[in-house]
């Protein structure tokens, strides 16, 4: 059989993983035609806007566009045209947790997943390689394919292949550039072997052989979910270990450090911090737990869970430190929360730890000033909404305030929560702040990123994550 020849590709969603991934396609492989679709018209016209204002902050990414928009790369919201021309298509759309019914609370949500599959089942009149690249349960692709196959007509056939994104937001340009690994799953037949190297055709326009790694469809859609619940796990380890050295009076900075030097454990992600956050790490791990206990596995599901678990219990244990500290009540004080982004360069707000104290904060009548460097306005009211669903904007707006720089957001307030670790963080003229705040001023630094010492000297009560008072 003829090796398969991708002159065109079709990527279904432009969020966070479509849009990047997809320009980046488009910069390294100028021989293909990459189109991108979305209902969304006003995401769409974002991403074709004269000024580059796009709808996701990533650096380095406006960059990309720049050079392959309105040569080989498109934005559209003509999804049929795209999906009837493209070889290739990308499946690239939202998988949030279940809201209702069954596995609520657990198992993804893949009515988008299936609306995009019947869509294309519906407009192909040509073979198609169909791409899971949005995160799925495992065997996903089995109901893909049963979709495809039931309702494909003009003697289409269709390939199903899981090509999982392992990119880390404010990273995800570099990530995509220099991939650690490209994974591609494919069923063993000589027509989805076929499909797996296609697709591993593509990619080696940039990426080195050896970083391809084609393995079997279900090997690959569970690899995705195993990345994130090991690296989330690390990070709620480590955090459980904060706990510990606040008790005890250690450091955790020397405890990750001294554990992080042996080679079987290694230094990343073993940061402490006031939680994690992001699209992947609850929702995957969420999904390997429901997973875990519809295969009848309750143990394997429990311990999962607890990572989760955990996650939960770093957050409202920094909110209630900063509760204890203000004297056992923050109720009419104001309070100043740096970043509200769910980490450094990103926009992005989903599952930020930043939303969990100011709704804590909330419940306990504290007035709370916003500044986030990227989070629009409009994006923090909405989150802060569904945070609290029984409080009406209105409400909320009476307690918070959003504003656009350090200095203002601190003026006047009791304490300052650092709930981001934005490197602009790390220059903030404390003498000022300090000058300007309600005495005594209090820092609870949820990032390691303040110097506590030269803040005391300035007169500061300060807490920082995984140290002991008895390090002070």
């Amino acid at each position: 059989m003829a090796p398969i020849d991708v002159k065109k590709i079709c990527c279904i969603g432009a969020g966070y993983v479509g849009g990047p991934t997809c320009a980046v396609i488009a910069l390294k492989c100028p021989h293909i035609t990459v189109t991108i679709v979305d209902l969304n018209q006003s995401r769409i016209d974002a991403w074709n806007s004269d000024d580059f204002s796009l709808p996701i902050y990533e650096p380095g990414l406006v960059d990309v566009v720049k050079q392959a928009r309105g040569r080989n790369l498109f934005f559209s919201t003509d999804v049929d045209k795209a999906i009837l021309e493209a070889d290739l298509i990308f499946v690239s759309v939202n998988t949030p947790t279940k809201k209702s019914g069954v596995g609520a609370g657990f198992a993804a949500d893949l009515n988008y997943v299936e609306l995009a599959t019947r869509r294309i089942a519906a407009v192909a009149t040509s073979n198609k390689i169909v791409v899971e690249k949005s995160t799925v349960p495992c065997r996903t692709a089995e109901s893909m394919r049963t979709i495809l196959e039931s309702n494909s007509h003009g003697g289409a056939r269709f390939d199903i292949l899981s090509n999982p994104e392992f990119l880390a937001e404010g990273t995800a340009i570099k990530d995509l550039l220099s991939p650690d690994r490209v994974l591609i799953g494919s069923l063993q037949t000589g027509e989805g072997l076929d499909a797996c190297q296609a697709l591993a055709n593509v990619y080696a326009n940039w990426v080195p052989k050896e970083r391809i790694l084609t393995v079997g469809l279900w090997s690959s859609e569970l690899s995705k979910l195993a990345a994130n619940a090991m690296l989330a796990q690390r990070i709620s380890s480590i955090n459980a270990l904060s706990a510990i050295c606040e008790a005890t009076g250690a450091n955790i900075d020397e405890v990750s450090h001294a554990v992080g030097f042996d080679s079987r454990i290694g230094p990343k992600f073993l940061r402490a911090s006031v939680g994690f956050g992001g699209s992947c790490f609850q929702k995957d791990i969420l999904n390997l737990v429901y997973l875990s206990e519809s295969l009848h596995l309750p143990e394997v599901a429990a311990y999962w869970r607890q990572v989760v678990d955990m996650n939960e219990y770093q957050k409202s244990r920094f909110s209630k430190t900063v509760v204890d500290t203000l004297f056992k009540t923050i109720t009419g004080k104001h309070i100043a929360v740096l970043g509200f982004a769910f980490k450094a360069d990103t926009g992005d707000t989903r599952e930020s730890a930043a939303i969990t104290l100011i709704r804590d904060f909330l419940s306990e009548r504290a007035y709370v000033t916003i500044y986030d460097p990227k989070v629009e306005e409009s994006q923090i009211w909405q989150d802060l909404s569904e945070a609290c669903p029984n409080t009406p904007l209105e409400t909320i707006k009476k307690y918070v305030t959003i504003v656009h720089n350090v200095i203002e957001a601190c003026k006047d307030k009791e304490a300052v929560v650092i709930a981001t670790e934005w490197k602009e963080f790390l220059e903030i003229d404390w003498q000022t702040v300090y000058d300007h705040m309600t005495k005594p001023a209090f820092v609870f630094d949820g990032r390691l990123l303040i110097d506590a010492d030269k803040l005391r000297k300035i007169g500061f009560k300060v807490k920082v994550i995984g140290r002991g008072d008895s390090t002070q």
